[in-house]
């Protein structure tokens, strides 16, 4: 008999996996565990892992927690990383490698895609303009440059798929991942199966391969008793929906419409939750859906946080000491500007692209390339909130930071500095395992996942104010013109 009910929120990122038990009622965090993935390919362009190693990360996660926990979990559910095709056989083993949403091989296969159509066709379509990350451009990069997989595939996955796979045995999405396919129409709800025969030619042979998108409180099932087994839980846990990792931090942030998101990871994101859909035809702005029967416009970028991490190893210092060195730098108007595009960029859609540091001299400081390093990831993700603007997203409200960037204080102060007004950095920076954890609720409760986050302390944190006498518009236009100067043809 169930003492205390729990549930499980995982996120599966593109580094690690993370799970959090909370309690059902009151969300109260009870547990936490993370563990690397370790089978991974990242040479630039190409980014691939093994799908094993992200359930070898959950089971190593849940290994972690108590007999007496696990005993308690009800419910589970997952976040994982966007855009990524996991393709797998009949016999229900992987074919490839899934290829992830930062390989940029498939650059060529998405420009093919867009020239079928137009950009508005597209945007019309399935809300967004695909890019390289998209998955239904690393579907046609498969289908082209091995073909001779095209007739063993027998299901298609996101990577949230394949773990909800792997725990219930139900081939399921949601329509929040869904959208970042290229075959989906998030407001619509349904598969656009016109869309997908531009990569596969006949649709018909496929549409059977790929998952059924679920609603937002709607269960894949109850887990089976190999992954109960594995995972050391009881075989009448049910697994919830699952959702992209994004969708997964707006859930677990309780977003309002209007609201905004700046997310510090590997990659970075700009968003902000909406009650109507967006159709961006310059392709900035991807149209998503979210986790709780909305929409999710977000922009987002490809160097974030490892272009720090980088720039540390340039200086010798880790991430706490670059962010002290950007700190005790004083802003100049001569200072150094970094456009981080290091592993190309994904907005503006520049995938063969490289950084470049503007402005040095003999006397540039450590301190100045440390704060460059800072602004230009910032600047990019600034951008893209103006690009949500201009598509009519409304994004008036307060600004979050998160992401494992907002634990930086550089990073904080900075995105202080160019906002020009305080942000919200959440005391809880598992905003999307918190996210699954929600869903986990909603399924064991069979309440709507938006009613389970209003019921739990979400998006509670500390304000940063901006410091005063430091302009971010001077910041941003000194970084404009660089970029304008070094990507002419990506700075519309």
């Amino acid at each position: 008999m169930v003492n205390r009910a729990l549930v499980a929120g995982v996120d599966s990122s593109t580094q690690s996996t993370k799970v959090e038990l909370r309690e059902l009622e009151s969300g109260k965090l009870v547990a936490r565990a993370s563990a690397p993935h370790t089978h991974t390919c990242w040479d630039p362009p190409v980014s691939e892992q093994d799908p094993g190693t992200w359930w070898e990360a959950l089971v190593e996660c849940f290994a972690h927690f108590a007999d007496a926990d696990r005993a308690d979990v009800v419910a589970v559910s997952v976040a994982g990383q966007q855009h990524g095709l996991v393709l797998v056989g009949e016999d229900g083993a992987v074919l490839r490698p899934a290829k992830l949403w930062n390989d940029t091989t498939s650059a060529p296969q998405a420009r093919g895609l867009v020239a079928r159509h137009t950009p508005e066709h597209w945007a019309q379509r399935c809300g967004s303009v695909p890019l390289a990350s998209f998955t239904i451009a690393k579907l046609a990069w498969v289908l082209e440059h091995e073909p001779e997989l095209a007739d063993q595939i027998a299901r298609i996955m996101l990577p949230h798929d394949w773990l909800t796979w792997r725990l219930s045995g139900a081939h399921v999405s949601d329509r929040g991942d869904a959208s970042g396919t290229g075959w989906f129409d998030p407001a619509g709800n349904e598969l656009a199966a016109d869309l997908l025969g531009l990569a596969v030619g006949d649709p018909g042979d496929w549409l059977s391969r790929l998952p059924r998108a679920l609603q937002p409180d709607e269960a894949a099932g109850p887990i089976t008793g190999e992954a109960a087994a594995g995972l050391g839980l009881d075989d009448s846990v049910l697994v919830g929906p699952g959702t992209g990792d994004n969708m997964g931090a707006a859930l677990g942030l309780g977003l309002q419409p209007g609201d905004a998101v700046i997310s510090l990871g590997t990659s970075g994101t700009a968003y902000s939750v909406s009650r109507t859909p967006t159709n961006d035809p310059s392709g900035a702005v991807a149209g998503f859906a979210d986790a709780a029967g909305g929409y999710l416009p977000l922009v987002c970028t490809l160097n974030a946080t490892r272009v720090t991490d980088t720039v540390a190893q340039w200086l010798g210092v880790d991430a706490a000491g670059l962010a002290e060195l950007a700190l005790a730098c004083d802003d100049s108007p001569d200072s150094p500007v970094l456009v981080p595009y290091f592993d190309g960029e994904r907005t503006p859609d520049l995938p063969d692209a490289a950084g470049v540091l503007a402005g040095l001299r003999n006397d540039t400081t450590r301190e100045e390339l440390a704060l460059a390093a800072h602004d230009g990831v910032l600047c990019g993700l600034f951008d893209g909130l103006d690009a949500l603007r201009t598509a009519g997203v409304v994004a008036d409200g307060r600004l979050h930071l998160i992401g494992g960037g907002a634990r930086s204080a550089a990073y904080r102060e900075r995105a202080a500095v160019l906002h020009g007004e305080p942000i919200l950095v959440p005391g809880d920076d598992e905003t999307v395992a918190l996210g699954a954890a929600v869903q986990a609720a909603s399924v064991a409760t069979g309440r709507h996942p938006a009613d389970v986050a209003a019921d739990w302390p979400l998006g509670e944190g500390a304000l940063v104010e901006p410091p005063s006498g430091v302009v971010g518009e001077d910041i941003r236009a000194r970084y404009a013109d660089q970029r304008r100067k070094a990507f002419p043809s990506g700075s519309e």
